[in-house]
């Protein structure tokens, strides 16, 4: 099918602002995850490849090993490469989920960032954890950006517009439908900070 552009003007339509309904989060922090920290990300990978497991029915993708467990995820790059990093984030000093930043996109054009990776547990979606820890990583590495979303991940994909959009720091948001080897489904390129 190939890419498909949509760009937006700096206008926020009604749908992106917040939620006056949606519990305030508690405090959001990001830190940066060393390498010692590998086996604590490779656990919360477990919980989020179970997350992504429904959209992969009918595929031999998700399945278990013999013990029970998914296949352990390549992270040895995230502490050798410059431009990549893993964070832990936290919400009231409690765990609450990891990111990994790459500068590999899905999209084959150039930025500076990539969201390779964005988890955050059960307990604290919906309460704008995800939102405040998504902007603090955005304005840790400001410049060009892409986020890929899964076309069956619905709920992602309005996550990632909504937050992104809603930002007075974002600009330049290009919405990319991609159904070819490289991805399929919606990516999402913009500058943050800049």
């Amino acid at each position: 099918m190939g890419i498909v552009v949509r760009a937006y003007s700096g206008r926020r339509a009604k749908s992106y602002t917040k939620s006056t309904t949606m519990q305030q989060p508690g405090s959001v922090s990001v830190a940066a995850a060393g390498r010692g920290q590998a086996p604590l990300i490779q656990n919360l990978m477990q919980l989020y490849t179970h997350d992504f497991s429904e959209f992969w029915g009918g595929t031999s993708r998700g399945d278990v090993n013999a013990q029970g467990l998914f296949a352990t995820y390549p992270l040895d790059e995230y502490w050798v490469l410059p431009s990549w990093s893993a964070m832990l984030i936290c919400c009231d000093q409690v765990l609450a989920g990891f990111c990994l930043v790459n500068d590999r996109t899905h999209s084959g054009l150039t930025a500076q960032h990539n969201m390779a990776e964005f988890f955050i547990l059960r307990k604290h979606r919906g309460r704008g954890v995800s939102q405040a820890a998504a902007e603090i990583i955005f304005s840790r590495h400001p410049g060009s950006w892409e986020v890929a979303v899964a076309r069956k991940n619905a709920h992602a994909r309005e996550f990632w517009r909504k937050t992104i959009m809603a930002s007075a720091t974002s600009s330049q948001f290009q919405e990319l439908d991609l159904q070819d080897e490289r991805w399929n489904g919606p990516i999402f390129r913009f500058e943050w900070g800049n």
